[in-house]
């Protein structure tokens, strides 16, 4: 199928998530690199979504002065405040530690909340080589890949890419009236050109692993909020710790993002509902599955 596989409820049933085991310690430690002074409230987004699917223990790693705060407003979480630049910004000269502090972790996000283009970049290099779990760059962390996705075909451990329309163009250095119309290819392009697994987001959202795509049509035009796209990398993150594999916690975090919104569509409107209320629609959706 050139638009790829149709994501529904019987296409879920048949690739179950792993068993969730009796335990915190049985389903993960996941480490969020996220925020910035400006956007502290990225990281707790992605980090609420984490646990509501399930990840076992969240460490949230931010700007040092947005640390306690977060710490205070979220108490699931274990907050902990990173070297930052003078514009508030995770500062990359801080990355030895944070890659002490992702050490025996199960999944690291990076992006949420990042806010300069050329920090970011700078910090998901110095870390990302020596991560050792599955990654997944969200946002800003993506202009990593920009003009060079090859860079990532030779990861020791597998990366997820969670892009809008616009971040992909950015990637594949085309301009977004180029690949709006073909998401379901470009999306395709960046996957091979990577060899890493690409979730994008948009009216109709498309997960791409090498040869093989998938369409998740769940969502509505509510889901383009401020945060909605941390809270879906934040799900496909929580999968991952929970043992996922890299392209079924992609699927499975793209169809759960939209379904949310749906729920939300019909309960609330169909815009209008904030981007920190889908995250509690994420248990119920998964006990339906």
């Amino acid at each position: 199928m050139p638009d790829g596989v149709l994501v529904d409820r019987g296409v879920l049933r048949d690739w179950p998530l792993p068993a969730p085991g009796s335990d915190k310690e049985e389903r993960g430690r996941l480490v969020l690199v996220a925020g910035s002074r400006d956007t502290p409230g990225a990281g707790l987004l992605a980090a609420e979504a984490a646990l509501r699917v399930g990840a076992g223990k969240v460490q949230l790693v931010t700007a040092r002065s947005c640390a306690p705060s977060l710490a205070v407003s979220a108490p699931e979480l274990m907050v902990t405040g990173a070297l930052e630049d003078g514009s508030g910004n995770i500062d990359a000269a801080g990355a030895d530690r944070i890659l002490e502090w992702a050490r025996g972790s199960s999944a690291v996000l990076l992006g949420p909340g990042f806010t300069d283009t050329d920090v970011a970049a700078e910090l998901v290099g110095r870390l990302l080589p020596h991560l050792e779990s599955t990654v997944v760059l969200d946002a800003l962390a993506t202009a990593y890949v920009t003009g060079g996705p090859e860079r990532l075909a030779g990861s020791a451990h597998p990366v997820v890419l969670t892009v809008n329309p616009t971040e992909l163009a950015e990637c594949l250095q085309l301009d977004e009236a180029e690949v709006e119309p073909d998401l379901a290819r470009h999306t395709t392009t960046l996957a091979r050109r990577t060899r890493a697994v690409v979730v994008c987001g948009g009216p109709t959202k498309f997960v791409a692993r090498a040869d093989d795509l998938w369409r998740v049509e769940a969502g509505n035009a509510g889901l383009g909020t401020a945060g909605s796209g941390d809270v879906q990398a934040g799900i496909v993150t929580g999968l991952l710790a929970r043992g996922a594999e890299p392209a079924q916690a992609a699927v499975w975090g793209a169809y759960l993002h939209g379904a949310a919104g749906d729920r939300l569509a019909a309960s609330v409107g169909p815009l209008g509902y904030l981007a920190r209320q889908l995250t509690g629609e994420l248990p119920g959706l998964l006990a339906e599955q």
